[in-house]
């Protein structure tokens, strides 16, 4: 089985956010970049059947040169190969396609991604590939298995999980729960000094136009400050929340 994960290149959760260019641009300066936690739940699922039932794991990411430590460290952790698309990721549909023709090159039977990036929080991609495919699509996975040519999947739904049988080819979008947050791995010094000599490969893009453009970015409002009331003071409580919180 040849599995073909997605790999995004966001920002670690605990940077400092800022813009430029008059709020129209990321600005990247100080931000260290992580495997987006989503794709991570897929990369340890797919390394579960590379080492249970023989599979062979690439990973992917449409990105610049300046993807390719993440690159890296999905190959310290186990992945075979890696294949960088050379561009920058603009909008979702854009991406997609790109992927899209990745998959079609290498005859890939399971494309395992996140539900979304952490950083755009789109949650489009893993969509438009299987549209673009005509591969079968699970969205919010929490579970999967393979036996032969048939994939039973578990997946997220409003007030508990629905069980799926589908047969490959299959686009899969995880999320926390594929595998347990304990079980996600940490690359160590055997296999950083291994992912040095796994194969790299860049390809050019087929130069699909993006569909959206970023206007402007905006930063979430600052908490206002915190009041405290006299737990005796019920009156004082009750207008405060009325008045100011208005959620009375």
């Amino acid at each position: 089985m040849k599995i073909l994960v997605c790999i995004s290149h966001v920002p670690d959760t605990t940077s400092k956010i800022n813009f430029t260019e008059n709020d129209s641009k990321f600005d990247t300066n100080g931000v260290q970049y992580v495997i987006n936690p989503f794709d991570e739940f897929s990369l340890t699922r797919a390394m579960w059947f590379k080492e249970k039932q023989g599979a062979t794991v690439t990973v992917v990411n449409v990105g610049t040169i300046a993807t390719e430590p993440t690159l890296r460290k999905a190959l310290a952790i186990g992945a075979d190969n890696a294949i960088r698309v050379n561009t920058e990721a603009t909008d979702g549909f854009a991406v997609a396609k790109e992927l899209a023709e990745v998959v079609k090159n290498g005859g890939y039977d399971l494309v395992l991604a996140g539900r979304e990036s952490i950083d755009y929080n789109g949650e489009m991609v893993p969509g438009m590939l299987a549209a673009l495919l005509d591969f079968n699509f699970v969205n919010a996975c929490i579970g999967l298995e393979i036996d032969g040519e048939t994939a039973t999947i578990s997946r997220e739904i409003d007030g508990g999980k629905e069980v799926l049988s589908s047969s490959l080819p299959l686009v899969i979008a995880g999320q926390k729960g594929l595998v347990e947050e304990k079980d996600l791995r940490i690359p160590n010094m055997r296999g950083i000094m291994m992912a040095r000599k796994k194969p790299l490969t860049i390809v050019e893009p087929i130069n699909s136009s993006p569909a959206t453009a970023i206007v402007s970015f905006e930063k979430q409002a600052a908490k206002s400050a915190c009041k405290i009331v006299d737990a005796a003071n019920v009156e004082e409580l009750i207008s405060l929340l009325h008045n100011e919180a208005k959620v009375i």
